[in-house]
């Protein structure tokens, strides 16, 4: 198996608490980031000119319970790997894949049913946010699975190391958790956020 040469003096633990603290370091810029774009989302909502609230399409239902089932199938498979039971980790792990994966479809799913009733990108503000508000999310499933991807070749051999694995797992997973809980809030934002609620936020109701 190819494995990717670490720096000298360092050990595969070292190596991934690297990895953990760096991705909390992400987790932290990604939630400023989304947070902005929130902020940036009711304060053109308060303007009023032109703002036209879209109707949320059904399948963003689909999006969020996939979104929840690939969450909870990768703690599930880090729990399995640290119990030592591999052989069910593995198959957790991809089922959580899979429904990343789904995640997207049903995304794009959710974009063509708006196109079809003719809410564009162009149509008005609020469907231009909504738009790039789930793009960007999408954008960093799609990294996630990616990340997915670059893990399979310590989890799925069956020489994998079972610490090793499980805390690769787990890595996968905390990411996960952070993509669920930033489509919540992006879903909560577009779906019931109004321009009464943004004023009282801000103390002018």
């Amino acid at each position: 198996m190819n494995t990717v040469a670490l720096p000298q003096g360092w050990t595969e633990d070292r190596a991934l608490r690297a990895v953990g603290t760096g991705l909390w370091v992400f987790i932290g810029v990604a939630c400023v980031l989304f947070t902005l774009f929130i902020v940036a989302y009711g304060m053109r909502m308060d303007m009023g000119t032109e703002w036209s609230p879209i109707a949320m399409p059904w399948q963003l239902v689909l999006s969020t319970a996939l979104l929840v089932a690939g969450s909870v199938l990768l703690e599930r498979s880090a729990a399995d790997a640290r119990a030592l039971r591999l052989i069910r980790a593995r198959r957790l792990w991809l089922a959580g894949g899979a429904a990343a994966a789904a995640f997207l479809c049903s995304q794009v799913w959710a974009w063509q049913s708006l196109v079809d009733a003719r809410v564009v990108l162009a149509t008005n503000p609020a469907a231009s946010f909504f738009y790039v508000l789930t793009a960007m999310h999408g954008l960093h499933v799609i990294g996630g699975l990616i990340a997915w991807s670059v893990v399979a070749k310590h989890v799925l051999p069956a020489a994998a190391e079972p610490r090793n694995a499980a805390a690769r797992i787990a890595l996968t997973a905390r990411y996960w958790h952070f993509l669920l809980a930033v489509w919540v809030a992006l879903y909560a934002a577009l779906g019931w956020l109004t321009p009464e609620i943004v004023r009282f936020i801000c103390g002018r109701g």
